[in-house]
């Protein structure tokens, strides 16, 4: 295995390189594939040249769920790992990207609904910032984040269709419920658009920012005010990334809905 270790230009007194970044994401890669490797469903996905998202496992997610609904679904990394571990769930993916959604399908076992759209707290059209690593692309501009993670720069912007999880799913989605999020800081127009299928929801997956990476976006602090205010609370914090200068940057948060 070689590791490319890029060093950042001289600011004043510091000198950084990322090769701890690039030491961490190499071990988390090796965990996923040894996991997926074990599992014949996620064996599929890999055969489709997707890594299922088996680090989730450390995320603190009780179920099982009768619904999973996967906002930012990209390629199905969580949702060929949820089909996994809840085979009985009803699937339901959004996914801007038409590339990124058209492989859903082919890498989830079993039926899964998708949805070729970005989410939001309203319905129209926005400006995708697409990035190199089409994972990291948001409907915010790309800031921080380039600099954080070698190949997320913006690559091109296109104007996509924008709908709500209110406008899109059912009042009386089977429950429990999970919803997933991994938006690229537009966090908040999600939970936004889903003030009813929130009351639905028992557990929610949200990546979240402690810095600004995207320009803009609310950070990790503002999302959990926004929950608790919704009755869900913060119980599992899993999947840290650090930066260059040692300086947390996101984490996947997991909230649960308060009993009661």
């Amino acid at each position: 295995m070689t590791l490319h270790v890029t060093t950042l230009p001289r600011t004043p007194g510091t000198r950084r390189t990322r090769l701890h970044t690039t030491l961490g994401r190499t071990r988390l890669r090796v965990r996923k594939l040894v996991r997926a490797a074990r599992r014949p469903r996620l064996r599929a996905a890999l055969r489709q040249g997707v890594l299922a998202a088996t680090d989730h496992q450390d995320s603190g997610l009780g179920g099982p769920f009768a619904t999973v609904v996967d906002v930012g679904a990209s390629r199905g990394q969580f949702a060929s790992w949820i089909r996994d571990r809840h085979p009985d769930a009803r699937i339901v993916c959004f996914e801007p990207l038409a590339e990124a959604a058209g492989r859903i399908r082919a890498v989830v076992d079993g039926p899964v609904e998708v949805h070729v759209a970005a989410v939001g707290a309203r319905p129209g059209r926005c400006t995708l910032h697409v990035s190199a690593a089409d994972d990291s692309s948001s409907l915010l501009p790309i800031g921080r984040q380039a600099r954080e993670f070698q190949g997320t720069a913006e690559a091109a912007v296109r104007e996509v269709p924008v709908t709500t999880l209110d406008e899109h799913l059912d009042a009386d989605i089977a429950q429990p419920a999970l919803l997933k999020i991994d938006v690229q800081g537009y966090e908040l127009e999600v939970l936004r658009g889903a003030t009813r299928v929130l009351d639905s929801v028992q557990e929610i997956l949200c990546e979240c920012s402690f810095v600004e990476l995207y320009v803009g976006q609310p950070l990790a602090g503002d999302v959990v005010a926004h929950l608790a205010g919704r009755g869900f609370r913060l119980v599992h914090v899993a999947g840290i990334s650090t930066g260059a200068d040692g300086e947390q940057l996101q984490a996947d948060l997991t909230f649960r809905r308060v009993a009661g």
